[in-house]
């Protein structure tokens, strides 16, 4: 209960025991779990209760395959990230039919991202290159940048004192621009 001039009141229902299920959708489970049940699950865990399901199986694996495993299926929307919401999105493209010819137009979807997670992301995007697809990123994440085929690099700081191009061309060539402020950084990650 919100208050208008006090803290908000919560309380737990005591029919549903915030579920968010009545009574009679409760009482169906599947291998003695309830939707509530399968809802709590995180997409890793839900992907091996749901192994023999190959509809659920297909989806639940893609979103692994995008660093997505850990959330839980019930998961609120508002509580996503704008990466996480991004890659939601792109493992439904990956879902789809290869068409080739589109166009992703990515921001930041590395935020939050465990950095074998991000070799995950980077494999996926991979594959809608190869199927034909243009893949652009707004991205800081070094290993996105090294693994580009083109980088353009804007600065020379940001605000009113970036927005201009630096240097554009494959990532060695950023990582060799002397006035690049990501120069010396994608150089050792380069190296690496």
């Amino acid at each position: 209960m919100e208050l208008l001039f006090l803290p908000g009141s919560y309380a737990v229902c005591p029919a549903c025991h915030g579920s968010r299920y009545n009574p009679e959708t409760l009482e169906v489970d599947y291998r003695g779990k309830t939707i509530a049940d399968v809802l709590g699950l995180s997409v890793d865990d839900a992907a091996r209760f749901l192994a023999d399901v190959p509809a659920a199986a297909r989806s639940l694996e893609t979103l692994r395959e995008v660093g997505l495993g850990y959330l839980r299926l019930g998961q609120p929307a508002t509580e996503l990230s704008g990466g996480e919401a991004q890659r939601i999105k792109l493992a439904s493209e990956l879902q789809r039919a290869r068409r080739g010819h589109t166009l992703y137009l990515l921001d930041e979807p590395t935020t939050g991202l465990h950095p074998s997670d991000v070799q995950l992301l980077l494999a996926q995007l991979n594959r809608l290159v190869d199927a034909g697809n243009t893949v652009i990123v707004v991205e800081h994440n070094l290993d996105v940048i090294a693994a580009a085929d083109w980088v353009i690099d804007l600065g020379p700081s940001g605000g009113d004192a970036g927005g201009r191009i630096l240097v554009a061309g494959p990532p060695e060539v950023v990582a060799a621009y002397p006035e690049s402020r990501t120069a010396p950084y994608l150089a050792r990650r380069l190296s690496s």
